[in-house]
């Protein structure tokens, strides 16, 4: 499971209501066999948790310099389905500069979304306007960082999927043991162009975000779960891995799920002792104290995958705060790839969440 950190603040904000209890959806059946494309990209009516989300990174056509990229659309819905909220929340990396800057904006949608094709999500924040258009890996980005402190800080991009989608779990729903299902897959590869605006300076930018579409989403978040995440995109083999550990912090117990696609598009799904993910240092954040793996090492033994990946930048941490006396913290960011393919020197990129440590 990916993309939790902000599921569990929708679903702590929601479980304050004590008349509201969060429920899934009923229009789309979340233990259904295998996903239905390309309908299942549209809003579900009524969801309990579901979102569109876009990480990668993104390089300057002329100078080289290189940026990372989070965009992501929430939606959710109470048990009386008579409302909808939706959460966005943007980042944006600069590695040359060491900067990390994002904003975000969680509320009431002045009417319930649709289930139509093709996706048109909107937000409004200080007189900005946040976009997602789209569907099939084909998008619209619009959205531009608020306050003092974000001035400057914009996208503006188009991709086009250049690999087929990537039905996780091998049909679009992973397998969380306990009856639980959620609906998941990606497109690994859009190619993207656009525009990046980093401390004033516009960029035209090229480069490969990673997309992650999910619903059906709530019955798996809990506060006693913590989760490392890292999406890799191999530079040669142009090969993938999506990777994550749960773990429960009252039980100790942890679970596996991944996913391996192949340059020749091969789906394999991975749980178990398939792969590894082992931290190798750490890094304590000024603002919060948190400690969060700063270097992992990455093993994939039956893709001959042995890898490290890294931040580039230390601290990509959010903050997310409401109501004036809760802050949700959680690290998401862009890092690099390093290591061998059967014994062969490989590079990649990678974003990486990390939440709960």
């Amino acid at each position: 499971m990916t993309r939790l950190p902000l599921a569990l603040l929708l679903s702590l904000l929601l479980s304050a209501c004590a008349s509201f209890k969060p429920v899934p959806t009923t229009r789309f059946n979340p233990t259904a066999t295998r996903a239905e494309l390309p309908h299942e990209e549209a809003p579900h009516p009524k969801n309990s948790l579901e979102w569109w989300y876009l990480t990668g990174h993104l390089r300057d056509q002329a100078t080289g310099e290189e940026f990372g990229v989070e965009y992501v659309f929430f939606h959710f819905n109470l048990k009386d389905g008579k409302q909808d909220y939706q959460m966005v929340n943007v980042a944006l990396t600069d590695p040359q500069g060491q900067q990390f800057k994002y904003d975000y904006k969680l509320g009431k949608l002045p009417r319930l979304l649709t289930d139509s094709l093709p996706v048109r999500l909107r937000d409004h924040k200080a007189g900005q306007v946040w976009k997602f258009d789209g569907q099939q890996g084909t998008y619209q980005l619009q959205a531009a960082l608020t306050g003092k402190n974000n001035a400057g800080y914009a996208l503006n991009l188009s991709t086009t999927p250049t690999k087929p989608v990537l039905l996780h779990g091998g049909t679009g729903y992973e397998n969380y043991g306990q009856g639980i299902t959620a609906g998941y897959y990606s497109y690994p590869r859009l190619a993207t162009t656009g525009t990046l605006t980093v401390g004033g300076k516009t960029h035209q930018v090229s480069g490969e975000l990673w997309y992650d579409r999910q619903w059906n989403c709530t019955s798996i978040v809990s506060k006693d779960v913590g989760w490392d995440w890292l999406s890799i995109q191999l530079d040669q083999p142009r090969e993938e891995l999506m990777l994550n550990t749960l773990r429960n912090n009252a039980t100790g117990q942890g679970l596996n799920n991944g996913s391996f696609y192949s340059a020749d598009n091969q789906n394999m799904h991975l749980s178990g002792h398939d792969f590894q993910l082992t931290p190798l240092t750490y890094w304590t954040s000024p603002a919060s104290g948190r400690k969060y793996p700063a270097k992992w090492r990455v093993q994939v033994p039956a893709q001959g995958y042995d890898l490290v990946v890294e931040p580039l930048v230390p601290n990509q941490e959010l903050a997310l705060r409401f109501f004036h006396a809760f802050t949700m913290y959680y690290w998401e960011g862009m890092c690099k790839v390093s290591g061998t393919h059967n014994g062969q020197p490989v590079t990649g990129k990678a974003y990486v969440e990390i939440t709960n440590r």
